[in-house]
């Protein structure tokens, strides 16, 4: 069984070992890449990375599981659940079910940046093996919607 996992916002495509957050750098919560979204003051539109049902759904982040049961999880910067919604516009609710490239969320990097926090994106197969992300070749600057990573179950 294989993944695609599409980008849920435009930056640069960055390693999970370079997020400043030991648990998604070590893959503890499972493999995938991260998106450092570029520099500019308003709010972006963080979008589905893979069609699915909406399993959780907090300002700061979510969790899409596809039909064939595997869960895609988007986290907007890092520890950014201590600004208790500040900044983050929710479009969806849990249990909606959502297409690739659906508007989920929006929120300000630039704001969460002002705060002192990384404005990272970690976006990640749950449960899945460390490395099993297999990202593009491309590296640097990937639009949002671009293919992100493709994964499969070993």
């Amino acid at each position: 069984m294989s993944l695609a996992v599409y980008a849920p916002l435009s930056g640069t495509l960055t390693a999970l070992g370079k997020v400043p957050d030991p648990v998604f750098a070590a893959q503890m919560v499972g493999s995938g890449v991260a998106v450092e979204p570029a520099s500019g003051p308003g709010p972006v539109d963080v979008l589905a990375p893979v069609a699915g049902t909406v399993v959780t759904l907090h300002p700061h982040a979510f969790v899409i599981r596809t039909g064939s049961g595997q869960a895609v999880l988007v986290h907007l910067g890092i520890d950014t659940v201590r600004l208790k919604g500040e900044g983050f516009r929710t479009h969806v609710s849990e249990g909606e079910q959502v297409e690739v490239g659906q508007r989920v969320i929006a929120f300000a990097p630039s704001a969460v940046r002002s705060r002192g926090m990384s404005a990272i994106c970690p976006v990640v197969v749950l449960d899945s093996r460390p490395g099993s992300a297999q990202p593009p070749a491309v590296t640097g600057p990937v639009p949002a919607g671009a293919l992100l990573f493709s994964w499969a179950a070993s």
